[in-house]
């Protein structure tokens, strides 16, 4: 498996800004109230990204040996699985959460502050999981294999 590319998480950070910026305007439009993430979504977003770093940290013990017990390899796998979901999730809200705050910002008519917070809180909590998500991911890279004296 390949580490995610930087590409992978711009692209995706960009398709979410997209979607919340054209899913408001169309919202707007249609005379409906537009999206304000709840507050309990960067809480539970950095709980999560800690998550993902405390289940890497025991496989990044066991890799580098220091580990006093066996780690399965299925469930490693697991691990940088999640850490990899993570970092494209985390970019996909933090996009979101900044279509939301671009819009608000565009509107003619000054959106209320407490309306801008949890747009805000949303994207910076969405990097927190991204970044965790490749911590994480870094942590579960197992090291080059050495190269064989006999060959």
């Amino acid at each position: 498996m390949r580490h995610t590319r930087a590409v992978t998480i711009v692209v995706c950070a960009v398709v979410g800004l997209a979607v919340g910026f054209v899913l408001e305007v169309a919202l707007a439009a249609a005379g409906q109230p537009v999206l304000i993430p709840p507050f309990t979504l960067p809480i539970t977003l950095v709980a999560a990204a800690a998550i993902v770093v405390a289940l890497a940290l025991p496989i990044r013990r066991a890799i580098r040996g220091t580990a006093t017990t066996r780690i399965d390899p299925f469930r490693a796998m697991r691990v940088v699985v999640l850490a990899k979901a993570s970092g494209l999730v985390g970019s996909l809200i933090a996009g979101f959460g900044a279509g939301v705050v671009a819009f608000l910002l565009t509107r003619p008519v000054v959106a209320d502050v407490g309306s801008l917070w949890p747009g805000i809180a949303a994207a910076l909590s969405g990097l927190v999981l991204a970044a965790a998500g490749l911590v994480a991911e870094r942590l579960c890279t197992l090291p080059p294999d050495e190269p064989d004296p006999e060959a």
